[in-house]
């Protein structure tokens, strides 16, 4: 009797792996728990390209857990900054600290124990428990659902719970008995480089002749694709406060977007929509710079910049900066409270700053290192 497909999907999967997958990745070929760790908070919604360079500096940077764990916040929010979704910083350093602190600094083996641990859900939790441990336990991210998705003929959205509990059973029940670490890179490596998003190559697939999707014609249509909404916008305003060669940053709370990094002050409250520029818009922005900025005279001047807008994955950012110039400098980074502080050029490079404040403060900081701001 001919075998089915659930039945040889892991022994062709790790075949093709052994051939056809990637083995140079920095984080492969270890079983250091923590390394694996990191690569995969790292590799969370972001692609591989993206992560090699910030995962190089953060090994270079805390070697090891502990080296992790002891750091200040702020240390690691600025080699963060750029990568995006900034609560996987937070909880990486949770994470570590926990470990230390209740698991003398070894990671579990148990992906049950794994999964509680500050940023860790399900699925990391498995491949970690694979990659290190040879644990036997399904990873179930985007890529791996969108190969079940396409191989099986699974229809529905995977976000929903039914359909999510129907792919977390497939998952499991394919799994072999031995070699988890293939199967598991097998999983990621078939997802990322053949069975993507856009074009798959079907061609190339070892499970070209058995693809629900592939023999029906629906390679683009599934996964099937979240019902979609019109995407929010938010419009903010932000005080670039000078006082003589220092600008006034302030950090951002941990909840809500670019929690723990510097960012700018904005004008609040936020706007619902695009306020044209008169006096009422002036006046508020006037009084804020007042107030944050108190320490160093009055208001000089106050000039609107070239505005930006940032992309999240739920809602668009509008962003227009205002140059407010202060009558006195800052001679220091003193802070005017444990939230906010005033930075230089030099001290503005070294901090965590969200992409687009970072793409502020570059274009105004000229090339030799002090921040000469237009008046």
């Amino acid at each position: 009797m001919p075998q089915s497909l659930t039945e040889t999907f892991a022994e062709r999967l790790i075949a093709w792996q052994a051939e056809h997958g990637r083995h140079d990745l920095p984080w492969q070929n270890t079983r250091d728990a923590y390394r694996i760790w990191l690569s995969e908070i790292m590799l969370q919604q972001t692609q591989v390209a993206t992560v090699i360079p910030y995962y190089a500096r953060f090994l270079e940077r805390f070697p090891d857990v502990a080296a992790l764990a002891a750091a200040p916040q702020d240390d690691v929010m600025a080699l963060w900054a750029g990568l995006g979704y900034y609560s996987r910083a937070r909880n990486l350093h949770r994470c570590a600290q926990v470990v230390v602190a209740e698991h003398g600094g070894r990671f579990p083996s148990d992906p049950e124990t794994l999964a509680t641990l500050p940023g860790i859900g399900r699925s990391t939790a498995a491949a970690i428990a694979a990659f290190a441990y040879d644990a036997h336990a399904a990873i179930l991210d985007g890529n791996v659902k969108r190969v079940l998705a396409r191989v099986f003929g699974i229809e529905g959205f995977p976000g929903t719970p039914k359909i999510e509990r129907e792919m977390w059973a497939l998952a499991e029940s394919l799994l072999p008995e031995r070699d988890l670490p293939a199967y598991t890179q097998g999983m990621m490596d078939l997802g990322a480089t053949l069975c993507g998003r856009g074009k798959p190559r079907c061609e190339a697939c070892p499970f070209d002749s058995d693809c629900a999707a592939h023999a029906t014609g629906r390679e683009r249509t599934l996964p099937t694709s979240k019902p979609k909404k019109a995407q929010p916008e938010r419009y903010v305003d932000v005080l670039v406060i000078r006082a003589g060669e220092r600008v006034l940053f302030e950090r951002r709370p941990d909840s809500g977007i670019w929690g723990g990094l510097w960012s700018l002050p904005e004008l609040t409250p936020p706007l619902d929509a695009r306020e044209d520029d008169d006096a009422s818009l002036r006046d508020r922005i006037g009084a804020r710079a007042s107030t944050l900025g108190a320490a160093h005279g009055v208001v000089r001047s106050m000039v609107p910049l070239l505005g930006l807008t940032h992309v999240f994955t739920h809602f668009k950012l509008h962003l227009r900066p205002w140059l407010v110039t202060m009558a006195q400098s800052a001679e220091s980074s003193a802070a005017t409270g444990s939230q906010q502080a005033w930075m230089n050029a030099g001290e503005v490079a070294g901090a965590g700053l969200p992409s687009p404040i970072r793409k502020i403060a570059d274009a105004l900081a000229p090339d030799d290192g002090q921040l000469s701001l237009p008046a």
